[in-house]
């Protein structure tokens, strides 16, 4: 016998052999009870890190010792289209090659997709398979599948006929350089060293008198349409009411109290950008402010002040703050180390942005959720984790489902050009519902991911043409989740 052990020589060959006699199937028994694990799909960009085969192994565990007891299993596998990472890496692709997805059009950058998922696709399973996960792989699925793709388009339009999907206007955030709405799971956070810049507002009508705030942010400030303050902040109770005028601007301007100030920031007086700030919108929204947009859609300055218009941010800054001091308006600039939000995948700073978008209600939805809690009807293991569900559930806003991007599911909204009515059906509307005209043309976004993947356990068993036995069979496997959960409590405790 050789004295060491090689993997290589045993593992391919002895996996073959499971495969080959079907180990992995269901047994298809209907006198056994049945237990299912649908595989929370990776993205089909990448290669599997030790996330993944944490999960997958925790997993893979689970389903052996049900099918040991005789269960009638199933592990489904599949992956996720990713609509974001897919997109860019076709894109830098493409660059490579001195080619534009623009140049190419919407079909043709499609086929550029398609054939680079063809090719890259099937790393993680390959890797999987080295890790010996027990799938039944002849189900495996992909969320852009023509079966799974209908269940999206299902969804879509019976949410919207719910009018629990609507199309309007919100902060969103927006990645310049990806040119798309991303969601708040997809912004990471890095500490940069910046600076803090101290402006003077004067008081109006007070020659002497001035109100300073603290930004990370100047180049904002042309669109300020109030200074805030917390309402409890004796230092400045006396000026809430009144108005300042805005630098450079010379525009009269709010001084408003509301409690999302923190009076240990800066100068305890916050200027209040609604265009351009998460905070600042909400803020906007309860006292009823102005809207100014400072940026156009390249991000460049936009014709506020014709003397920045065209200006990249950071241009722009260093010519305000140079502009701040020559009017006398900049009191003193201090070093600052701050967090800002990031794109996860390519890094570039986020901008909050107004936009026009596709959005889920939440707040009902939300509310059955945490309800089900509430109520007893599902319940967390250790209990202290129900807070921080409450939490999140409670103060949820609106999702914001809609990607410019061209890979992933077309959004089923077909907008008449005569009447401007929008249409929602499953397939194209040969005319108007509204006045009948053929003149449509369809909306060009594509769902966020997340859309598609949270029917993920229902549309890979069939959903919507077999709906009541994939809701049962739906029941049945989150079975696999209290497993999980009574397997980790101890270590969670």
């Amino acid at each position: 016998m050789q004295d060491k052990y090689n993997p290589k020589d045993f593992e391919e060959k002895l996996y073959q052999e499971w495969e080959a006699k079907g180990y992995f199937k269901p047994s298809m028994d209907k006198t056994k009870e049945s237990y299912c694990i649908m595989m929370p799909p990776p993205n089909v960009t990448g290669k599997l890190h030790m996330g993944h085969a944490l999960d997958d192994t925790i997993q893979d565990i689970l389903i052996r010792f049900k099918r040991m007891q005789g269960y009638n299993t199933l592990w489904l596998p599949g992956s996720d289209h990713a609509s974001i990472s897919t997109e860019m890496k076709v894109v830098e692709k493409l660059k490579n090659e001195g080619k534009t997805k623009q140049e190419l059009g919407r079909e043709k950058f499609l086929e550029e997709a398609w054939e680079w998922t063809r090719i890259y696709g099937g790393t993680i399973q390959e890797q999987q398979k080295k890790l010996g996960c027990s799938c039944d792989w002849d189900r495996r699925r992909f969320t852009l599948d023509e079966g799974l793709s209908d269940a999206v388009l299902e969804q879509f339009v019976d949410l919207y006929n719910k009018g629990l999907i609507y199309k309007g206007k919100r902060m969103i955030n927006y990645c310049p350089s990806c040119k798309t709405s991303i969601s708040d799971a997809e912004v990471e956070y890095k500490e940069e060293a910046s600076h803090l810049w101290h402006i003077r507002y004067q008081i109006t009508g007070e020659k002497d008198r001035y109100i300073i705030v603290a930004t990370t942010r100047p180049e904002t400030m042309l669109g300020d349409t109030a200074v805030a303050v917390h309402p409890d902040d004796e230092r400045y109770k006396d000026l809430v009411g009144k108005t300042c005028i805005l630098p450079i601007m010379n525009k009269e301007i709010p001084i408003i109290a509301d409690e999302f100030v923190d009076k240990e920031f800066g100068t305890g007086c916050v200027k209040i950008t609604p265009a351009h700030d998460m905070n600042d919108y909400q803020a906007g929204l309860r006292h009823n402010l102005e809207i100014v947009e400072v940026f156009d859609e390249d991000y460049k300055m936009g014709d506020l002040v014709p003397e920045y218009k065209g200006m990249d941010l950071l241009e722009a800054r260093k010519a305000i703050v140079k502009k701040l001091e020559e009017i006398g308006a900049l009191v003193k600039t201090e070093d600052y180390t701050h967090n800002v939000a990031k794109c996860e995948r390519c890094k570039t700073t986020i901008e909050p942005k107004i936009s026009e978008q596709w959005f889920v209600s939440m707040k009902e939805l939300a509310k059955r959720a945490a309800d089900s809690v509430r109520n007893h009807e599902a319940r967390f293991i250790p209990k202290k984790y129900e807070k921080q569900y409450f939490n999140w559930l409670d103060n949820i806003q609106d999702w914001c489902i809609s990607r410019q991007l061209w890979w992933g599911h077309q959004i089923p909204a077909y907008y008449c050009e005569e009447c401007g009515h929008i249409n929602v059906a499953k397939t194209a509307p040969t005319k108007c519902e509204k006045c009948g005209s053929t003149k449509l043309h369809q909306d060009e976004d594509t769902l966020d991911t997340w859309f598609s993947s949270a029917l993920w356990p229902f549309s890979t068993l069939g959903w919507p043409n077999m709906k009541q036995k994939i809701i049962k069979h739906s029941i049945q496997q989150m079975y696999w989740l209290q497993d999980l959960i009574l397997l980790l409590s101890g270590y969670l405790e």
